[in-house]
């Protein structure tokens, strides 16, 4: 402490009032009121270490007219409910280790700067409802250890509660949170709801251990982060990034006109990702979902080398990348190649030099793999991924017939193919019965008939 402590006993922490040496709370009786009439509206306050109850609070509040300054409550235990209805803070309060016995309402109050109650505890609720701070507010490593309500709070530098600790059910429906939230590492108990908030917010390895409902008009991040229940997360217009969450539960994502990245996600229970309006995933690498849904989404750009379990994926109204169509030279056999257009992955065009090779890992093979197992919706898309999945064997050079095959009848998928063979084969027999007709009637003796006189 950086505070001369009361001398009323050696446990108390509050800080001495002078010329008496002791605290607001062991101030003898008469001379309370003195001291309180010292303080007036706007100027600092500094309780710093102080035990205040019910009773002290209130004439605190009475003697500067609700309207407070720079007030530096560190470290300040509040063992009677906080209510601050019409109390305005003209400068930066400074709650830092405080802590909160009862219920801690700051509904109607105001904040014109900054807010820290970084490491406080909350033992009983806490109500941040439809409260204005026009600077940032910060509840990092802090406690709450009941419900905490944020719901249509108004945070205009924004919100920061890294590896705070919500044991009850947490609430931001409505919030608006100017330069963003950060909850990098906190830890939810309950059910937390983070619907229609307006701004960033970072949930990075958080934790949840419940319900997670999660919706925002800025970026989203939840990368690294897990939770024990279910996951719903809707965005609108922005990008949501869940690399490596892992959830334990039902996974949903919806976006709209949205960017999302799930690269090494674990999606333990079913997952479904929905679009809307031009909405993209961008990576589907490494991860692991046996009960995967993709609908209505742009997957041209998407990479899904590492896709533990293709086969559980279906897809349904989505759009991938097509092959280049026409005439191409190449170094292998053969040569000469024309190619039809197609439906085909991300990772095959970077396979084939078609674009920028970002996956290094990618081969034939378990492009193969992915072919074979994903399951999409409609018949050409279907059929285009298994003539891919052909392909990509061929291209592994693992069977002879393959080559045979595709030259032949394309796997048995291009039977136009086939029947030009077949018009060639029947053209090249034609003319070689023609030829050899010609041929034979060449070498024919010529019979002249018998001139009778």
């Amino acid at each position: 402490m950086d505070w001369v402590t009361c001398a009323f006993s050696a446990a108390c922490t509050g800080i001495a009032s002078r010329p008496s040496g002791f605290c607001l709370a062991h101030l003898p009786p008469d001379r309370l009121p003195e001291v309180l009439g010292e303080i007036s509206p706007g100027r600092l306050l500094d309780l710093r270490g102080t035990t205040v109850n019910g009773d002290l609070l209130s004439r605190v509040l009475e003697a500067t007219g609700h309207r407070l300054g720079r007030a530096r409550l560190d470290r300040v235990r509040f063992t009677g409910d906080v209510r601050l209805p019409g109390v305005t803070f003209a400068g930066d309060v400074s709650l830092d280790g405080a802590r909160f016995d009862r219920l801690a309402s700051f509904f109607g109050a105001r904040f014109e700067g900054n807010v820290s109650l970084a490491g406080a505890r909350f033992v009983r609720e806490l109500s941040f409802h439809g409260v204005t701070v026009r600077g940032h507010v910060s509840l990092d490593h802090a406690v709450m250890s009941r419900d905490a309500l944020f719901s249509q709070a108004v945070f205009g530098h924004g919100l920061s509660c890294e590896r705070a600790r919500f044991d009850g059910y947490a609430t931001f429906d409505g919030a608006r949170l100017g330069d963003g939230a950060a909850f990098r590492g906190a830890r939810f108990g309950r059910t937390v709801s983070f619907r229609k908030v307006s701004g960033h917010a970072g949930f990075d390895t958080a934790h949840f251990a419940a319900d997670a409902y999660l919706s925002a008009t800025g970026r989203l991040s939840a990368a690294r982060a897990r939770a024990d229940g279910l996951l719903d997360v809707t965005v609108a217009r922005c990008g949501v990034d869940l690399r490596g969450v892992e959830v334990a539960g039902t996974t949903t994502l919806r976006l709209t006109d949205s960017q999302a990245d799930l690269e090494g996600a674990v999606l333990r229970g079913p997952a479904t990702v929905t679009g809307r309006g031009l909405s993209t995933v961008t990576s589907l690498r490494q991860v692991e979902a046996a009960d995967l849904t993709l609908f209505g989404l742009d997957l041209s750009a998407c990479r899904f080398a590492g896709l533990a379990h293709p086969h559980g994926v279906r897809v349904k109204d989505c759009t991938f990348a097509l092959t280049p169509r026409g005439l191409r030279m190449s170094l292998r056999w053969p040569m000469l190649r024309w190619f039809s257009r197609r439906s085909a992955l991300a990772d095959e065009h970077s396979l084939r030099g078609w674009a920028s090779p970002e996956d290094p890992g990618t081969t034939p093979d378990r492009l193969a793999a992915l072919y074979s197992g994903l399951r999409p919706s409609d018949r050409a898309t279907s059929a285009d991924f298994a003539f891919a999945a052909m392909e990509m064997r061929r291209q592994s050079g693992h069977r002879f017939w393959l080559s045979l095959s595709w030259l032949l009848c394309g796997y048995g998928m291009r039977m136009g193919r086939a029947a030009a063979w077949f018009v060639l084969l029947a053209a090249l027999a034609a003319a070689v019965v023609a030829l050899t007709s010609a041929s034979h009637a060449a070498r024919q003796p010529q019979h002249h008939p018998a001139v009778h006189r």
